[in-house]
């Protein structure tokens, strides 16, 4: 069901948007998102991004999924990093102090941001723990994947490497 409901969203937002409104509909979601470092310092902008392949991951220390997926974020910005793709991991814990605590048992091995006001969260209409976006060079929004299973990485994987090879 999960399924139907996201394909129908990436569907109905693919024609509603042409991919220039799209790209500029991700330039408003980027100025509307408060990202901070988790010691309070302001995180990159997302646009900055453009001409990456980003997938974003928004998590929290109370999602047991979360911890699942944090191995398969440190192997896709090992083995992707170079091939041009940026994983963010936007915290969205009410405390940093529980995020701190999440990172020490589950270390990240890619850039951790957080949304404390949690806009980006609201205008990304986020829903489920984790969901990830995966965005293009050019800044659209390709695919967006709500929780985390391990049989689901391979396709991600494909996803991605497909991006990379486009050209923006």
């Amino acid at each position: 069901m999960k399924k139907i409901k996201q394909s129908f969203f990436i569907i109905a937002l693919l024609l509603l948007c042409s991919k220039s409104a799209l790209a500029d509909h991700l330039e408003q979601i980027s100025s509307a998102c408060d990202l901070k470092t988790l010691d309070g310092k302001p995180a990159l902008a997302l646009q900055e991004l453009r001409g990456k392949v980003v997938y974003i991951d928004f998590w929290a220390s109370w999602c047991p999924p979360c911890v699942k997926s944090f191995p398969f974020l440190n192997q896709l910005e090992h083995d992707m990093k170079e091939q041009g793709v940026h994983v963010i991991g936007v915290n969205l814990d009410e405390k940093v102090k529980d995020a701190e605590e999440f990172l020490t048992k589950h270390p990240a091995h890619f850039s951790i941001v957080a949304d404390p006001a949690k806009t980006c969260a609201k205008v990304l209409e986020v829903m489920a723990m984790p969901t990830s976006y995966i965005i293009d060079k050019k800044g659209n929004i390709r695919h967006v994947h709500q929780g985390f299973r391990p049989g689901e990485t391979e396709e991600l994987r494909a996803l991605l490497a497909q991006l990379v090879m486009e050209n923006p």
